[in-house]
């Protein structure tokens, strides 16, 4: 039923993907796709695809910061509203992502010795979940911190998983609707988006 859905979606979004594809293009030539190596389900691995919004052959950081150098203009647009991660409906459609469920992970951040690693990883990975919503400006948040690697590992992940468990137990057909539609809306209009509201809609008093 998913993979039915992923397929309609992609239809449905068509002529944005043709048109992002194009500006992408235009501005930085190609490759338009940026794939990148992910942990899914059981700690397979699979290659994730989103639209490339960095300059090609700039090298960096692994995390990205807001007014990062290496964004293109297109890219800042894609990113603020999320357009960059419609091809993932293609890895729904392949049947390694879900629509909902934790955000796959990239292999350096992840530890297999960690409980909370394990359980995150029993499920399938998605393109949105609740700790996605909830960092949905995590560049932003990176962006004002002094070592940004060493914040995420030590303050964001943890919380990001710790957010991944706690869903997964009051998970229901009702709030993963909710889940889809908040992120329809967000991408829709940024500006509505409160990580602390997100949180607590889900998760009352955490």
């Amino acid at each position: 039923m998913i993979r039915v859905f992923a397929a309609l979606a992609l239809l449905a979004v068509f002529p944005i993907l043709l048109l992002v594809a194009v500006a992408i293009a235009i501005e930085d030539g190609m490759p338009v796709l940026f794939r990148q190596r992910r942990i899914g389900k059981d700690g397979i691995s699979f290659e994730l695809l989103k639209f490339r919004s960095m300059r090609h052959g700039m090298s960096g950081p692994a995390l990205t910061q807001s007014r990062d150098r290496r964004i293109t203009r297109v890219g800042y647009f894609i990113r603020r509203y999320k357009l960059d991660e419609l091809p993932q409906l293609w890895n729904v459609l392949r049947g390694e992502l879900s629509l909902i469920g934790p955000r796959a992970e990239v292999p350096g951040f992840v530890d297999l010795s960690n409980p909370l690693w394990r359980s995150t990883l029993s499920v399938k990975p998605g393109i949105t979940g609740l700790a996605t919503l909830v960092y949905r400006a995590e560049e932003d948040v990176l962006a004002q911190v002094g070592v940004p690697e060493q914040y995420y590992c030590a303050v964001l992940l943890p919380d990001k998983l710790r957010l991944n468990l706690a869903y997964s137990h009051r998970r229901n057909m009702r709030t993963d609707l909710m889940l889809l539609g908040l992120t329809v809306l967000f991408s829709i209009s940024p500006r509505t988006h409160n990580s602390n509201r997100v949180r607590q809609m889900f998760l009352p008093g955490s």
